[in-house]
């Protein structure tokens, strides 16, 4: 990586991304952020903190905001922070940079199904990828909170680099070069986690819920697996770590929306009413079409689609889920 005044860039003023950038500028002298609001980059700079995205924190003198997106070619790294479906456009707009890019997104690309490191490959092939991927609340994390994380990628000189460059006393990463594996569990446990706030606020019970993830998790397995994910990969922090905290708390944008489902709520009226990107609304309808394509069985993601889309209500997909021919207990 090349000199540049800013060791670290974060690219997205989201809550994740604002969580990022206050682990950043505690180990680095300087931070810049880019947010697509005025209102974040103002906030940011003139009282140092971002109450829309993510209230209630103090961030560091240190970090500069900017709406510039050419600014961020003084970055040494680049963490990519906005949501998936905007992923594609972000990485287009941004300068020219030899920058390694730092995917930080859970999502499959609605049109392409493709996954982020995809997206990244073919619109900037010239920059090295990683992906940051594992059970990680921003609020915790901005907190100061113990956490570990994923860092996936192919290289493993430059993931020992991008460790060092991120690691901090309660931000711990974990290198894979398993950048497919990492991916697939961040993006399909949000849709599971829609699922599992359903449960939630139809009342269905633990039992049903503890059912939910472990049967999640094999559906992640058959998923991950014909995309050829490694099976230690989906069982580690990006996988089964993420899944089981964001199907555990309603501190998870998808389950509360899941919640909200469950309670009979519409999904157009729980979208439009959210400062932030619950993910798995989006990744839902994509990842069962990729599913179908390959020939893999995901009923849970089936049903939560069902849910969204209107076509069923929480009687109707529990009841096709229980009554569904009885096999022995496999992935």
């Amino acid at each position: 990586m090349s000199e540049k005044r800013y060791p670290v860039g974060i690219v997205g003023g989201g809550a994740w991304g604002t969580a990022l950038a206050s682990v950043m500028a505690q180990i680095h002298p300087e931070v810049l952020i880019w947010a697509r609001e005025s209102e974040v980059v103002s906030a940011i700079n003139e009282t140092h903190e971002n109450s829309l995205f993510l209230s209630g924190l103090k961030l560091a003198s240190n970090i500069r905001a900017t709406s510039d997106l050419a600014a961020m070619e003084a970055c040494g790294a680049l963490l990519i922070v906005t949501p998936a479906q905007h992923v594609r456009a972000t990485l287009t707009a941004l300068p020219k940079t030899d920058a390694p890019l730092l995917l930080c997104a859970k999502g499959i690309e609605a049109g392409t199904e493709m996954l982020m490191s995809d997206i990244a490959a073919e619109v900037r092939p010239e920059n090295p990828l990683a992906v940051l991927s594992g059970p990680t609340f921003a609020h915790e994390v901005a907190a100061g909170k113990p956490t570990a994380i994923t860092l996936a990628t192919a290289n493993q000189a430059m993931g020992a680099v991008l460790m060092r460059l991120i690691a901090a006393p309660h931000f711990r990463p974990y290198w894979s070069e398993d950048v497919t594996g990492a991916e697939i569990g961040g993006a399909v446990k949000n849709v599971l986690a829609i699922g599992c706030g359903v449960v939630d606020g139809a009342g269905l019970g633990l039992n049903a819920r503890a059912s939910l993830i472990a049967r999640g998790f094999a559906e992640i397995q058959r998923y991950g697996l014909a995309r050829g994910a490694r099976p230690e990969t989906l069982a580690g922090l990006s996988g089964l770590g993420d899944l089981v905290l964001t199907c555990s708390s309603d501190n998870s944008r998808n389950f509360s929306l899941g919640r909200g489902l469950g309670q009979g709520l519409s999904a157009e009226a729980l979208l439009s009413d959210r400062n932030t990107v619950a993910e798995g609304a989006f990744t839902a309808p994509v990842l069962l079409q990729s599913a179908q394509k390959l020939g893999i069985e995901m009923p849970i993601v089936a049903a939560v689609c069902a849910l969204l889309e209107g076509k069923a209500n929480v009687g109707d997909v529990t009841a096709a889920l229980l009554s569904r021919p009885l096999k022995a207990e496999s992935w």
